[in-house]
């Protein structure tokens, strides 16, 4: 089986996070958001150089949750989309693109942060467990395997 990838999308936050909502009750986030670029020299070092800067988007519970966890300056790592549209700008028209994020998440390289590895309980199964949650379960589940597979056990 092969492996299903998407585009992805590393930098930071660098507007201050903005929440909307559609007439037709879909929640977006949008954030302007940053990218580091550098250049790797002959003796191997590396010189910054200036970010670029985009349009980031996402949509429904993923807009809601990154709403509630992401503020200017927080590092991210993103898988999506690029979407390119046309604008009408002083009479002119102009493409522009825009990242789309199906899944967003702290870059884990550059954020320090605690992970809430509560179980859920039986009564909340009703209750949608938290992303965190989810991300250990999947990886209580996998982790062994995948350990045992590597080192061939």
């Amino acid at each position: 089986m092969t492996i299903s990838t998407q585009q992805s999308f590393s930098g930071f936050i660098a507007s201050e996070p903005q929440k909307s909502v559609s007439d037709s009750g879909i929640t977006r986030f949008y954030a302007r958001v940053g990218q580091p670029h550098f250049r790797r020299e002959d003796d191997g070092s590396f010189t910054e150089l200036d970010p670029t800067f985009h349009d980031l988007v996402a949509f429904r519970i993923t807009a809601e949750r990154a709403f509630t966890r992401f503020a200017k300056g927080d590092r991210f790592i993103a898988e999506g989309y690029v979407n390119t549209f046309s604008s009408e700008q002083g009479g002119l028209i102009i493409e522009l693109e825009e990242f789309v994020a199906k899944k967003i998440g702290h870059d884990a390289s550059r954020t320090n942060y605690n992970v809430d590895r509560t179980r859920r309980n039986a009564t909340a199964v009703a209750a949608p467990a938290s992303p965190a949650a989810q991300h250990t379960t999947v990886l209580d589940a996998m982790v062994p395997r995948a350990t045992s597979a590597y080192l061939g056990l």
